[in-house]
């Protein structure tokens, strides 16, 4: 194996590749790294339930063995827990599973030296979404007529999202319940981004074959993951068929088309500089204060935020000066990853709010976060 190759690969354990998505080859991986000492600790998602999975950083390969399995409908990103291994360690190493955009958010905050990118190893999935666990629990109950505590797993696969009980699958097209108001959480919609090609390597099913991962492997990293799992006996691999790499391409191409059409949809420009204005009041009347969309914001690394220092809740501002310092700061590093929409109680749609600032000011300067090391914009700013 070598940088740039395309694999197929699975563990070589029979219980972990039923119990893993795609044959177990990610967290065969995150074992290897640990029973090799790669690194110290790894980051994983620990399912509770289809609808709820808990973020752990362990040491414990036994723990890592129990994490395997996707969560498509446990929409959490893992950079800030990767922050917080380093503020602990700082001559640590760590390796996590990251979907673009916990990838994104991981390279922004290295541009800010909360993360060491040589001792952080990024297992990148294919991203076709997430779900919000609550919706997803009302789909399930009104437009498949199954009960959510029985639903045993879930899977997107060409097209559908299937759900399956003890007893049953059903599946439904990904089209279908998205038009019903359901499906994937709105800023997954919309991302164009579904392979992390800024990981150090780019796993998921598109061009794979039954419990089997497709594999990209895209840097030294990568490489030195891939070849610990081999040398010490936990996986198996082959070169990708064409076939498998054309399907590949062409999922992602479709994926891209479905997010182009989804961002025009959501994003009708507002032209008129005075109803641009009253849309943004409108939309923030309802804030209460609270500062969760600035603690679970993945791309936030002040050590003293000027957005909390410099305003004050009790002021009567039609928006708050918060919001506003919010929106200049993130301008030119916001990732649309959909966090603040999620935790905001008020349910204002955040998301889409700084993605219509953000996108201006990172085309204007022809730049895109998360993507690589390139310095941010507002950084070259005296």
């Amino acid at each position: 194996m070598k940088i740039g190759d395309c694999v197929v690969a699975w563990s070589k354990d029979e219980e972990l590749r039923k119990m893993g998505a795609s044959g177990g080859l990610v967290t065969s991986l995150l074992v290897g790294a640990l029973e090799t000492e790669l690194v110290d600790e790894v980051i994983a998602l620990r399912k509770i339930s289809e609808f709820e999975g808990v973020p752990i950083r362990t040491s414990d390969t036994d723990e890592a063995i129990r994490s395997a399995g996707s969560l498509h409908a446990a929409p959490i990103n893992l950079t800030k827990f990767a922050v917080r291994f380093f503020e602990e360690h700082p001559d640590g190493a760590i390796a996590l599973p990251v979907k673009p955009c916990d990838c994104r958010g991981i390279i922004e905050q290295a541009k800010r030296r909360k993360i060491d990118m040589d001792r952080i190893y990024l297992i990148g999935l294919n991203c076709g979404g997430t779900m919000d666990p609550i919706t997803t629990m009302e789909m399930l109950e009104k437009m498949y007529e199954m009960d959510p505590k029985k639903i045993v797993e879930e899977e997107i696969l060409k097209g559908k999202l299937i759900f399956k009980t003890e007893e049953e699958e059903k599946a439904i097209s990904i089209d279908e319940v998205e038009e019903a108001g359901y499906g994937r959480r709105e800023s997954c919609r919309y991302c164009g981004i579904n392979i992390p090609m800024m990981a150090d390597l780019a796993c998921g099913n598109w061009g794979a074959g039954e419990d089997e991962t497709f594999v990209e492997i895209l840097t030294e990293k990568g490489l030195r993951l891939m070849k610990s799992a081999v040398d010490h006996g936990l996986i198996e691999t082959a070169p990708a068929p064409e076939k498998g790499i054309k399907i590949r391409e062409k999922t992602n191409s479709v994926m891209e088309n479905v997010a182009k059409t989804w961002y025009e949809k959501v994003f009708v420009p507002i032209e008129d500089r005075s109803e641009r204005m009253k849309y943004y009041m409108d939309a923030m009347e309802d804030c209460i204060d609270c500062e969760a969309c600035k603690y679970v914001c993945p791309v936030c690394s002040c050590d003293e935020s000027k957005c909390i220092g410099f305003y004050d809740p009790m002021d009567s501002h039609k928006i708050s000066i918060y919001h506003l310092i919010r929106l200049l700061h993130l301008a030119d590093s916001c990732i649309g990853c959909g966090q603040c929409t999620d935790v905001c109680p008020a349910e204002i749609p955040l998301t889409i709010l700084h993605k219509r600032v953000a996108d201006r000011i990172q085309a204007k300067y022809d730049y895109i976060p998360g993507i690589d090391m390139k310095t941010p914009p507002f950084f070259e700013v005296e």
